[in-house]
């Protein structure tokens, strides 16, 4: 199996929030205020054409957005909550939920955007027939593990012990009810598992890392569905700069024809618009954050 050839690996990864205390927390409201607004966005991703096109279409409606880019997935919220950006764009309804609870923040969701679909690919397979009693590994940290068991709970090939959890583990699966064998291994190592012939479920940083067609999976999780409403990306502020018009109306320019053609250009077609209201996106933080 693939899991006898994986290497155990622990990654140290050095998060840097340098110059973030220089802001105070009203230092970016303030410049997101009133007319002609510059508003201080973060991302991870400022190269993807989806960030040149909302910045044409941001200055069309009046806006000076100064986008800055982070290396790691922690450092764009405590940039937001110490006032050195306006707001970001970056991250699901369930790493919020968790940022919040771990950090005591009260950052919160106004505008959602979109959904990549977690998917799970199988060489030259175009389908799951044949695919019961294989092994299928899964990527093991704790933003997908979950994730990708609910993907193949929805594929009927998992059954849990217990129904309806929105962060099931390895151990909470129904080995004897089930289909396949479920092994998580690094994330890094999915596509490696998949280049060997073993259906793995894989995230879309990797899949463009090794190459392969996201076009291409045998299965993924339904955008519609409850399930994954955790993964609704959006537009991020402080509690205080919810009801901040300049900031919702520059989030809103996401959803222009442009920028959404841009999206779909570099998710190779995946990702799937979503439009919530800020309440319905509150309400879906509120549950998560109440289960954790």
């Amino acid at each position: 199996m693939f899991l006898r050839r994986v290497l155990a690996t622990t990654a140290a990864v050095a998060i840097s929030a340098t110059g973030l205390a220089a802001c105070s927390s009203s230092d970016s409201s303030d410049s997101a205020s009133g007319d002609n607004p510059t508003i201080k966005v973060g991302t991870t991703d400022a190269s993807k054409k989806a960030w040149a096109a909302f910045e044409d279409e941001a200055k069309k409606e009046g806006f000076k957005v100064e986008i800055q880019n982070f290396s790691d997935y922690t450092t764009p919220n405590q940039a937001l909550d110490q006032g050195a950006l306006d707001t970001n764009n970056f991250q699901h309804l369930k790493f919020l939920s968790e940022y919040n609870k771990a950090n005591g923040t009260d950052l919160v969701p106004i505008v959602a955007t979109e959904i990549v679909p977690l998917a799970l690919f199988w060489k030259d397979h175009d389908s799951l027939d044949g695919i019961e009693g294989q092994e299928i590994v899964i990527p093991n940290d704790s933003t997908n593990q979950g994730r990708a068991i609910n993907v193949l709970v929805q594929a009927d090939l998992v059954k849990l012990k217990k129904e309806g959890l929105i962060t099931p583990a390895i151990a909470d699966i129904d080995e004897g009810a089930s289909k396949v064998k479920v092994t998580a291994v690094d994330a890094a190592q999915t596509p490696a598992a998949y280049g060997e012939g073993t259906p793995a479920i894989i995230n879309n940083s990797f899949l463009d890392r090794a190459g392969i067609d996201p076009t291409t999976s045998v299965f993924q999780d339904d955008p519609n569905s409850e399930e994954a409403e955790p993964y609704i990306n959006a537009f991020v502020v402080r509690a205080e700069d919810a009801t901040n018009e300049n900031i919702t109306k520059l989030a809103e320019v996401w959803h222009s024809d442009a920028v959404q053609a841009a999206v779909s250009e570099d998710s190779k077609g995946t990702s799937v618009e979503v439009e919530r209201t800020p309440e319905e996106l509150k309400a879906i933080v509120d549950r998560l954050t109440e289960q954790l």
